[in-house]
């Protein structure tokens, strides 16, 4: 499965680039493959590892600051490895096809 997520911190003022950072720590430690932009990190893995890392990570917020959201979207395809890479492979094929 793959799992994009974001953390955000409340109440810890406007600088919050230092306690994101510490949940893409974690997500990093984790061993699982994962990219971050700039307004998620993609996790890749099975659902109990994969969730067991965003709690991880936002818990790893929530240490630092009063209260924090969490957006997740997951894409659950049993059996399918490797999609973090493959689906973007995949656009950019068809965009240097057209």
């Amino acid at each position: 499965m793959l799992v994009a997520f974001s953390v955000t911190p409340l109440g810890a003022g406007e600088e919050v680039g230092g306690l994101v950072a510490e949940a893409v720590r974690v997500v990093r430690e984790s061993g699982l493959p994962n990219r971050t932009d700039a307004m998620f990190t993609t996790v890749e893995g099975e659902w109990d590892e994969v969730m067991a890392v965003v709690k991880a990570a936002a818990d790893a917020v929530a240490a630092r600051a009063p209260r924090v959201s969490l957006v997740v979207k997951a894409d659950l395809r049993p059996g399918v490895t490797g999609a973090l890479d493959a689906k973007v492979e995949s656009i950019e094929r068809h965009l240097r096809e057209t």
